[in-house]
């Protein structure tokens, strides 16, 4: 799998921005105190929201939702196309960046997504504008004898399997822990955060932790969890 193959098989922007807040509010309740691997700030800026992956070990994603589209860049620190492998003078792999549309070339060198000379933290980059049809990718030759060369397989493997299932999986294989796969799916429904399904997922979760999660990844609570009117 390659750029090309995760921009067919992304679903629309509307439906990528709910499932990764389910995924991010799942973990939060599954660890609501420390770093996590995936996680959603929906006031990034005051226009553009961001979801992120982050594995620890130098591999990680973001896609900015904004009012013109949405934008997704990862790296695989272990992939050939990474922009420290190949070159006395790192640089993106030729095709990866050239054909962003300018609608998002300030993300290409957003601080966030490069390193301290400014150089694009990248092996993989989609997007997509608000009115386009499909995701896209650029047109890449990729080095011969790998079957993931961007990293586009595992880095995305949760938003390419969108399902409750694979959550749990990832969650209990991750956390070596006992995932219900019931609550998993009231996340993934985007019904309204209950303390029941918090003590489902994670019966010790502090619920001030969890609901200042839910606050910023912006998802609904139910009324028991709002704070009360001042």
């Amino acid at each position: 799998m390659a750029a090309q193959d995760v921009a067919g098989a992304l679903p629309d922007i509307d439906s990528l921005r709910d499932l990764c807040r389910s995924i991010a509010m799942a973990e939060a309740i599954l660890n609501p105190e420390d770093e996590r691997y995936y996680s959603y700030n929906s006031q990034w800026s005051e226009t553009e929201e961001l979801a992120s992956m982050s594995n620890g070990s130098g591999d990680e994603y973001d896609i900015v939702f904004a009012p013109t589209g949405a934008y997704i860049r990862g790296f695989d620190h272990e992939s050939p196309l990474s922009p420290y492998h190949h070159d006395d003078v790192p640089a993106p792999w030729p095709g990866v960046l050239e054909s962003v549309p300018e609608v998002f070339r300030c993300y290409v060198d957003e601080p966030a997504f490069t390193d301290e000379d400014g150089t694009p933290v990248v092996t993989v980059c989609v997007w997509r504008e608000s009115r386009d049809p499909s995701w896209k990718a650029g047109q890449i030759a990729y080095p011969e004898g790998h079957p993931d060369p961007d990293g586009s397989d595992w880095l995305f493997e949760l938003l390419l399997a969108p399902t409750p299932e694979a959550f749990q999986e990832f969650a209990e294989d991750y956390y070596e822990t006992t995932v219900d796969i019931e609550a998993v799916r009231h996340i993934y429904d985007l019904r309204p955060l209950d303390r029941t399904q918090i003590g489902r997922l994670n019966a010790s979760a502090s619920l001030r932790a969890v609901t200042e999660a839910a606050a910023e990844i912006g998802y609904p609570m139910a009324d028991d969890l709002l704070p009360d009117p001042a």
